[in-house]
């Protein structure tokens, strides 16, 4: 099968939503896609160029507006967000403190990434840690998880905070009702803000932001780390896997 399509090239490297499939016939509006840089490493186009670091660059400076000096308190720090996250607000000058479920990723996102310190939520007391990194209050709260973490952060925020909600993976997989937050009305004490968004409403200024990051990589500011699955008969592995956090940064399969 050849391409008869004068915008997508034969041979040419493009990204979009195929879902899981060995293959997809499209014009192009029907499943929409691009065409990318095919000097790019797929890694790269698929985690810290693709959805996820576009997720992490506009949450981050567009709801965030972070400035030199604040602290910066990103949980899920070691996923592909969060990762991603973190390092974007070291390169605008933050103090950052991370969230992560083993001491392996922990020392990842200081000794690699550059974070100035990170909790273990499975071991350590969480607030208590917030406490002590945070003494100043919480300026920044990129949320990738909700539940407790959420709740902890909200009774720790600075003036005029900013409350980026990004995800919420530890209620993904509950049943019955979820509680909300009990702290939320500290957003009202502190003059803050708690604020969500889609990163797709982005997507027109992807190009952009694309450009801005590859400069951060090319000057070894900004990184990324890939867990690759094998095999399309994987796919159902892997997303199990993403809920138990079997991945540092981004969760990959291949299947070739």
């Amino acid at each position: 099968m050849s391409s008869r399509h004068p915008e997508f090239p034969e041979g040419a490297q493009v990204t979009g939503s195929f879902g899981m499939q060995d293959y997809v016939v499209s014009d192009g509006r029907s499943v929409p896609f691009r065409v990318v840089d095919s000097t790019l490493e797929p890694e790269l186009l698929l985690g810290v160029l693709g959805g996820t670091g576009m997720t992490a660059y506009f949450g981050l400076l567009e709801l965030g507006k972070p400035q030199p000096g604040e602290t910066v308190v990103v949980s899920g720090a070691a996923g592909a967000t969060g990762s991603v996250a973190g390092q974007i607000a070291k390169i605008q000058g933050c103090r950052v403190i991370g969230t992560a479920g083993s001491d392996e990723k922990c020392r990842w996102l200081v000794d690699t990434l550059g974070f100035d310190a990170a909790i273990n939520y499975r071991t350590e007391d969480v607030g208590a840690a917030l406490d002590r990194l945070c003494p100043g209050g919480i300026d920044i709260y990129f949320d990738n998880v909700g539940g407790d973490i959420l709740d902890l952060c909200l009774a720790r925020i600075a003036t005029h905070a900013r409350v980026v909600l990004c995800g919420g993976i530890s209620r993904y997989n509950k049943t019955g009702p979820i509680p909300g937050p009990t702290n939320y009305f500290n957003l009202v004490y502190r003059r803050a803000r708690m604020e969500g968004f889609i990163v797709l409403d982005y997507a027109a200024r992807f190009p952009a932001a694309m450009a801005e990051m590859r400069g951060w990589i090319e000057t070894g500011r900004l990184h990324q780390q890939v867990t690759v699955i094998n095999g399309f008969r994987s796919l159902p592995k892997a997303l199990i896997g993403l809920f138990e956090g079997v991945n540092t940064g981004k969760l990959m399969v291949k299947t070739n």
